[in-house]
């Protein structure tokens, strides 16, 4: 592929508010000059737009009005006009019910802020992990020029002696505290030790797979998604994307350029390469549709399904993303990618260069982080999309994560029939279940949470972890955490709420889980499924009104993005009509 610049120079958007004489004109350049801007700011220079996610709210991107600063030195330098502005910001470990469901409102806002603003470009400023989704949704829908900046992973955490990696460790002590094999007193003391500076998960997470499926979409300069947040590598990147976006509204480079079929191809074996999350499905299922491609999570299984995870980074593995950066980061592996013929080198960047051109280069400074092909940690990583009478339309399980002995298994369903109710029947010690079970979870989907929670990786009752199991075979409709591990089938859908089968699972059931086969099976005859479904009534709670009843009425299936029905592949006019 190759990209055709634009000629230079032209009239630009903004213009449309401020190039002229008119009284719309000066209407709009006034009020701008009451910030102190002097005139030639307004002389058909890019304006710049800085999409800034920043807030206390969102730890993850508490230190982005620093990075801020550096985007506009180098905008200044590269002759832009920059104007920083708020979107929503979607803070996973604070926002209730779960800020996924409220990365659709959050792209709203992004696309609307963009489409109504006197912008030319816009730096897309996100680091905690819906808020690089939300952003990327809304800029493409847009389709100005856009590059996105992450704020970078937070230092690796320790305590006594063992690196701590954030959300892993959390699920691995709360597990271990249960099991009697650690004190609450020692639990409250590792809290110190997990989140030691600004920045985001320190494990291949969700916020680290998004930066790295950023990169790996061409849609951010190479090298960016490993940088840690306080190290001053990341305010470099900060300022080179500053100064990469004012040619990029000249040559008039968009996501429409960037982000094709080819890019989205390169995203998802890198996220089979990186053991990425699971969460990076629904997220580029969505990009994907704001841009009118047809991705599915067919395309996920047939590209991701023979990749190795050479990252070994927790909860696959054993490193943190500190250790990710100093070995190489991304571009090493986008080049192991190349070199096996698994990357679609000539897909465009926002450098303007194919993505081969930004790695071929790229160096291994630690083959123990970033794996050999024959030392890698799973030789088929990537998503396993299973389906069969259980997931009629899919399920999603991560076998980087999960444990070898269980991804072939069988076992007696013990059904939960919401979040509530298992946190009813969890801990108590006459609940009917052992480690050959598998646990069953509804009603936490998309429509029955509402929003979809990180709720899929159940703990396991402490009558099991109490012989020393470590995992279950768990399955829902939920999603998991990046940052956790287990033998997780996730995803499931139709959802309960929507009336897929899950909804009809019952204690006792027999399922079958065969990764290997892609099969996900519920033991009991067509014609009683079929029963089953015909007398199933919905008991999820539906909200009455507000943000929360139009996402209940509006949003897909996870299997197909989990966005708005109404904003899938359409872009309305880049330049609104002047209203004075």
């Amino acid at each position: 592929m190759v990209f055709q610049p634009a000629k230079w120079p032209r009239k630009l958007r903004s213009a449309e508010w401020f190039g002229g004489t008119s009284r719309d004109h000066i209407y709009h350049r006034s009020w701008m000059k009451n910030q102190g801007l002097p005139d030639d700011l307004f002389d058909g220079r890019p304006v710049i737009g800085i999409c800034n996610t920043w807030s206390q709210l969102t730890p993850c991107n508490a230190h982005l009005r620093d990075l801020a600063e550096r985007v506009k030195h180098g905008i200044y330098e590269a002759g832009g006009f920059p104007v920083e502005f708020p979107v929503f910001s979607t803070g996973e470990s604070t926002l209730r019910p779960t800020a996924m469901m409220f990365r659709n409102l959050a792209s709203m806002d992004v696309e609307e802020a963009i489409r109504g603003a006197p912008l030319d470009g816009v730096v897309l400023l996100v680091g905690c992990d819906k808020t690089t989704p939300s952003l990327m949704m809304g800029a493409a829908s847009v389709d100005l020029p856009a590059i996105v900046v992450t704020g970078g992973p937070m230092l690796n955490g320790w305590f006594q002696g063992e690196r701590v990696g954030s959300g892993t460790h959390l699920w691995k002590f709360s597990e271990a505290v249960k099991a009697g094999e650690m004190t609450s007193e020692e639990f409250l003391e590792a809290e110190t030790a997990m989140s030691r500076s600004p920045g985001t998960c320190n494990t291949m997470g969700t916020a680290s797979s998004m930066a790295s499926m950023a990169e790996a979409l061409g849609m951010a300069l190479s090298g960016n998604a490993a940088i840690p947040a306080v190290d001053s590598r990341r305010r470099v990147m900060a300022h080179l994307s500053g100064r990469r976006i004012v040619q990029m509204v000249k040559d008039d480079l968009k996501p429409s350029d960037i982000l094709t079929r080819e890019a989205f191809e390169n995203a998802i074996r890198t996220n089979g390469a990186i053991g990425g999350s699971t969460n990076a499905v629904i997220h580029l299922l969505a990009i994907a549709g704001r841009v009118g491609l047809d991705l599915s999570l067919e395309d996920w299984d047939r590209f991701g399904k023979d990749i190795p995870t050479i990252v070994n980074l927790m909860p696959s593995g054993k490193y943190l993303m500190e250790e990710f950066f100093y070995a190489g980061g991304l571009p090493v592996v986008l080049k192991r990618l190349g070199d096996a013929d698994l990357l679609n080198k000539d897909a465009i960047t926002v450098a303007g260069e194919p993505i081969w051109t930004q790695v071929k280069n790229a160096r291994n400074w630690n083959e123990d982080v970033i794996l050999p092909v024959d030392r890698a940690l799973t030789s088929q990583g990537g998503i396993a999309v299973l389906k069969g009478n259980l997931a009629p339309s899919g399920a999603v399980l991560k076998p980087s994560a999960a444990s070898p002995h269980l991804m072939q298994h069988r076992g007696r369903a013990v059904v939960f029939e919401d979040i509530d109710d298992y946190r009813a029947k969890i801990n108590d010690e006459a609940l009917d279940i052992d480690e050959t079970c598998i646990m069953v979870l509804k009603n936490c989907g998309p429509k029955g949470y509402p929003g979809m929670s990180e709720v899929g990786n159940m703990g396991l009752p402490p009558k099991v972890l109490k012989k020393g199991i470590t995992d279950m075979v768990r399955i829902s409709d939920a999603r998991m955490s990046g940052t956790a591990y287990g033998t997780v089938v996730l995803h499931t859908s139709p959802e309960a709420a929507a009336g897929g089968p899950l909804a009809v699972v019952r204690s006792g059931d027999m399922i079958e889980l065969d990764v290997p086969n892609r099969r996900l099976h519920l033991d009991i005859s067509e014609v009683e499924l079929v029963d089953r479904l015909a007398a199933w009534t919905p008991s999820h709670h539906v909200p009455e009104s507000g943000y929360a009843r139009l996402f209940h009425d509006h949003v897909e299936g996870a299997d197909t993005g989990a966005d708005f029905d109404f904003l899938k592949g359409c872009r309305g006019s880049a330049v609104p009509k002047d209203s004075h």
